[in-house]
């Protein structure tokens, strides 16, 4: 009997964003999703309009596992898992324990297959880069949710969240930021 898939199942159950209120709980569940499509979306518009070689569906896929191992280690808040660079090491260690740990719940025929789903970092830096910053937007939408409802918790996570997306230079990124982002804002009557 093999664990993986019961596991993977129950990020559902890992709710981000553990240190501040929210209006509406995130679960590491949804937000693998919303990073899988944006990842996707940033992949796809790198093709389209500035000569990006990327392959959109695997990254996609990669994007849908990258927080994979919160399963095992819950979802660490950034202020505690970035206080120092001892304490910001010493989890990327329990991240990688985890990563493996889930990896050898499958069928050993399967390992190399979600290895490299597990761990995206292997695909490169361009692809991690990539997924790292679908991350970053999904936070930011994530931001401007809670503040639009107006919870003030979320508005230094914002302007944080915000400076990091407007020191990023990858075209597509700022492409995604300009074309999609605004509709985020709208309510599903105006979206019409």
């Amino acid at each position: 009997m093999y664990h993986f898939f019961a596991y993977v199942s129950k990020l559902k159950y890992i709710l981000r964003w553990g240190l501040k209120r929210n209006v509406e709980n995130e679960n590491v569940k949804e937000h693998s999703f919303d990073v899988a499509v944006i990842a996707h979306a940033l992949a796809i518009i790198k093709n389209r309009y500035f000569d990006g070689e990327l392959n959109p569906d695997r990254i996609a896929l990669m994007a849908l596992y990258h927080d994979a191992s919160e399963v095992l280690t819950g979802d660490l808040p950034g202020p505690i898992k970035y206080f120092n660079p001892t304490i910001a090491q010493a989890y990327k260690e329990v991240e990688k324990a985890a990563e493996e740990k889930l990896i050898t719940m499958l069928p050993e025929s399967m390992r190399e297959d979600f290895l490299p789903l597990i761990d995206y970092k292997q695909a490169g830096e361009e692809v991690g880069k990539l997924i790292k910053t679908a991350d970053v937007i999904s936070a930011y939408l994530k931001c401007i949710q809670e503040v639009d409802a107006g919870n003030k918790e979320f508005v230094v996570a914002k302007e944080r969240v915000e400076s990091v997306l407007r020191d990023d230079q990858q075209p597509e990124v700022r492409f995604f930021l300009e074309k999609f982002v605004p509709s985020y804002r709208l309510t599903l009557d105006e979206l019409g």
